[in-house]
C-alpha cells in the first residue's frame, strides 16, 4: 500500500470516527456558527483539504519550514478568537476551534487563541533569545551566563521551549489559549476555563499534550494546561514524525549539536500524553 493512500485512508477512518462520537453530542444543540469566521473556514473544503493531508505531509511541514501565510491549508484567525492578528491554523483546525468556542461561550466560558502556529524562522527567533540570554528563562535564569554546558543550556530551556524543526506549533494543529502559567489555571476564571476544557475539549478533537510530567508520561516538556492539539490531524502528524524525523535534521541554529545527545525526538518530540497519540 503506498504512504499516500496509508494516509488517506487513516485520517478518513479517524474523521469519521471523531464525527460519530461528536454528533449524538451536538445535534440536539445545535451552534451558531459565526459568519465571519465561516468567510474564511469552508468548512467542507476544510475536511477535504485535510483528507488530502498527504499531499503537503513531509519533513519540510514538519519542520515547520513553510510560510503558513502562503500555505494552501492554512487561514488567518479572525479576530473574534485570538488576541492579534497575525496568527493562522489549519482551516481543519480553525473550524474545530469556532465550533468548541461557542459551546465554550454558551457555558460563560470564553477562550482566546495566544498562540497558533510558529514556522522553524518563528521557533528559531524564542530558542536563541533564550539562548543568548535575551529571554530570561523561569527562576529568573540567564541561561548564556548562568548556565555554560550547551546541553544543560538547552536541557533547561526545552523545560517550556521547543527546538527549531521539533515544535508541535509547526504543524498548525496546536494552539495555546488564554494565558501561559499553570498557576494561572489553577485558580478564578483560568480553573473554570481548564475544567471546562478538560471536561469538553475532547468532544471537538482536542486534547492536552503535555500533562504533568509523572503522571502519564515520564519526558518531555513541562506540563502546559494552556496548550491543545486538534488529535485528527496531529495524531497522523505525529505518526509520520515517528517515522521519519530524526535528531540529526535538527539543525540551523544555536544549540542544535545538542539534539543527538539529548534525543530530542523520541524525548520531547514524542514525549506527549498517551491519551493525545
Amino acid at each position: 500500500m503506498s504512504v499516500s493512500l496509508f494516509f488517506n485512508i487513516a485520517f478518513t477512518t479517524m474523521y469519521l470516527f471523531v464525527s460519530m462520537m461528536t454528533w449524538s453530542c451536538k445535534a440536539q444543540n445545535p451552534i451558531q456558527k459565526d459568519s465571519a469566521a465561516l468567510t474564511i473556514i469552508d468548512t467542507k473544503k476544510a475536511v477535504a483539504d485535510t483528507v488530502r493531508l498527504d499531499t503537503f505531509v513531509n519533513i519540510s511541514y514538519i519542520m515547520g519550514k513553510f510560510d503558513p501565510a502562503s500555505h494552501a491549508l492554512f487561514a488567518e484567525i479572525p479576530a473574534k478568537y485570538v488576541d492579534r492578528s497575525g496568527r493562522y491554523l489549519r482551516k481543519d483546525v480553525l473550524a474545530a476551534f469556532v465550533e468548541m468556542y461557542e459551546a465554550a461561550k454558551k457555558d460563560g466560558v470564553h477562550l482566546i487563541i495566544k498562540s497558533a502556529t510558529r514556522n522553524f524562522a518563528n521557533q528559531k527567533t524564542i530558542w536563541e533569545n533564550k539562548w543568548n540570554g535575551n529571554t530570561i528563562l523561569e527562576g529568573n535564569i540567564n541561561a548564556a551566563t548562568d548556565i555554560k554546558d550547551p546541553v544543560k543550556r538547552a536541557i533547561k530551556i526545552l523545560e517550556y521551549s521547543s527546538m527549531p524543526g521539533s515544535s508541535r506549533h509547526h504543524w498548525g494543529t496546536d494552539l495555546d489559549i488564554n494565558d501561559f502559567t499553570n498557576e494561572w489555571f489553577s485558580q478564578g476564571e483560568g480553573l473554570k476555563i481548564y475544567a471546562w476544557m478538560t471536561t469538553h475539549a475532547g468532544s471537538f478533537g482536542f486534547c492536552q499534550p503535555y500533562s504533568k510530567i509523572g503522571s502519564d508520561r515520564n519526558n518531555g516538556y513541562y506540563e502546559e494546561k494552556w496548550h491543545w492539539t486538534y488529535m485528527p490531524v496531529s495524531m497522523i502528524l505525529t505518526t509520520f514524525a515517528t517515522q521519519n524525523l530524526k535528531n540529526e535534521m535538527i539543525s540551523g541554529f544555536k544549540g542544535a549539536e545538542t539534539a543527538i545527545e539529548i534525543d530530542i525526538v523520541n524525548n520531547f518530540v514524542l514525549g506527549i500524553s498517551p491519551s493525545c497519540k
